[in-house]
């Protein structure tokens, strides 16, 4: 399937800001003639998983899948909408553009003309950290021939045989997609945030400072220590199973719970004591601006679950929009214990 002129010229723009996106910052004469939006990439680049959630939604895109592979998305639909991504127009890349696109997606750009396919196609199709070598196991053979075909690879063989190609891509491309470069998540396109800031940028700024400011009231009355207690046990639940950068985020985090909380009870305030996806966002932004260390999706998404419990605990009214709730019965029997365990001990004092 070929590629039309006007997709190859975009392609041949692209190239020019992929080349220097991931290096050297780029001057604003070279970046003036490339069509992609260097400041919407900035943002998807460094955007949180319930940032790029909220601009999915907005843009009428699906919000399912893990924050990398909402961000690809993202990326494929508002950054490279004008090019063919599909199996198909994969196929149809040269060499040199399938290098500047998977430059654009900010992971690895290297290797030969058909590991780039694979690696862009694998890029665009899953989520990195369910298709791996331990899973291909629980794949079925007509499943395993599918990947077989997309990665080109051979088709025939026993299901042993075809999962054996399979897993040979995988450790081949390693870490090599699934993930965006540390550098561009951590710091994004060099210059971007140079531009003027956009109005919806300054409308979060304002409701932060709000938030910050506002008077505590009912819900700035503090939880009872059981709460707390509950609550640093579930954001360091089972840490020594994460990787090692979200097991120091989650140290840290859960040795500022008492300050969690208090942030809680100021946007319950400033919200009318709504709890809902808007006050998950709005939680996490303000809690960045804290410098808390929120770049990992499962770091976040435990916070999230802890703040809903904390909402929960001081009379929230919990709207449509929590997606991430850990179990509130569970969470209720737990702090109902440790506070009859704290009444029998000042009962035998």
């Amino acid at each position: 399937m070929a590629i039309s002129s006007d997709c190859l010229n975009h392609l041949n723009r692209v190239l020019i800001c992929a080349t220097d996106m991931t290096s050297t910052p780029v001057s604003k004469s070279v970046m003036l003639d490339v069509e992609v939006d260097r400041s919407l990439l900035d943002v998807l680049y460094r955007g949180r998983l319930m940032e790029l959630r909220d601009r999915a939604e907005t843009e009428g895109l699906s919000k399912s899948g893990s924050v990398e592979v909402l961000r690809a998305r993202l990326i494929q639909n508002l950054v490279l909408g004008e090019i063919d991504l599909s199996w198909e127009g994969i196929q149809s890349l040269t060499h040199k553009e399938a290098g500047a696109v998977l430059k654009v997606f900010g992971i690895k750009s290297s290797g030969s003309h058909k590991e780039r396919r694979q690696r862009l196609w694998l890029h665009l199709n899953f989520d990195s950290r369910r298709l791996s070598v331990e899973h291909l196991a629980d794949i079925e053979r007509d499943e395993l021939h599918e990947l077989c075909l997309r990665l080109e690879l051979p088709l025939t063989g026993t299901r042993t045989v075809l999962m054996g190609h399979v897993a040979g891509v995988l450790t081949s491309q390693g870490r090599g997609w699934g993930r965006i470069k540390r550098s561009l998540w951590r710091s994004g396109i060099p210059d971007a945030s140079k531009q003027a800031p956009k109005a919806e940028d300054i409308e979060d700024a304002k409701e932060i400072l709000e938030v910050e400011a506002v008077d505590h009231g009912s819900f700035g009355k503090a939880s009872p220590v059981a709460v707390l207690e509950d609550a640093r046990d579930s954001i360091v639940k089972d840490v020594d199973k994460s990787d090692p950068e979200a097991q120091g985020a989650l140290l840290t985090i859960g040795a500022r719970v008492e300050e969690l909380e208090r942030m809680i009870g100021s946007i319950l305030r400033g919200h009318s004591g709504t709890w809902g996806s808007a006050e998950e966002g709005l939680l996490l932004r303000l809690a960045e601006r804290r410098g808390w260390p929120l770049e990992s999706e499962e770091v976040c998404s435990r916070v999230i679950s802890v703040a809903t419990n904390i909402a929960e605990s001081k009379g929230a009214s919990i709207g449509e929009g929590v997606r991430s709730r850990v179990d509130a019965a569970a969470t209720m029997s737990r702090v109902r214990k440790r506070m009859e365990y704290a009444e029998t001990l000042i009962e035998d004092d």
